[in-house]
């Protein structure tokens, strides 16, 4: 897999970040993973950047200060954000969350998985579906 993907990830739980940085290392070596620890910071860090082609987001649904429904929301009603791709990874298999997501704007909805494997697993669709 070739260099220049950002994946945008955020999510509250500074153990579960670690797992999926990881995971989207070990899927691309190249990838450039930015970290947020809720929605507004996940948003400013977007809107910081300096290039957001080929770049995906990552974010938890339960995050304080911005979910990540709130978060989706405020991505796609703002015209430079509402393109890039997301993905809400969340430990609930809730499938009413998961419609919820879908319909705020989320291109996919994933259950976190409860082992490493997985995570990797999760991170190489990503890459395929997202990067292709």
């Amino acid at each position: 897999m070739d260099e220049n993907k950002t994946v945008h990830l955020a999510d509250d739980d500074e153990d579960d970040r670690m797992l999926l940085r990881e995971a989207f290392e070990e899927a691309n070596p190249g990838v450039n993973v930015v970290e947020s620890e809720n929605g507004r910071e996940l948003i400013d860090n977007i809107k910081n950047s300096d290039d957001l082609s080929d770049t995906v987001v990552v974010m938890d649904m339960n995050m304080p200060q911005m979910n990540g429904l709130e978060a989706i929301e405020a991505m796609k009603s703002d015209p430079e954000l509402a393109e890039i791709p997301t993905v809400m990874l969340s430990t609930s298999d809730n499938p009413e969350l998961a419609k919820k997501a879908l319909e705020a704007g989320a291109d996919e909805f994933i259950t976190k998985p409860n082992n490493f494997r997985a995570l990797i697993d999760i991170a190489k669709r990503i890459f395929g579906k997202f990067f292709a």
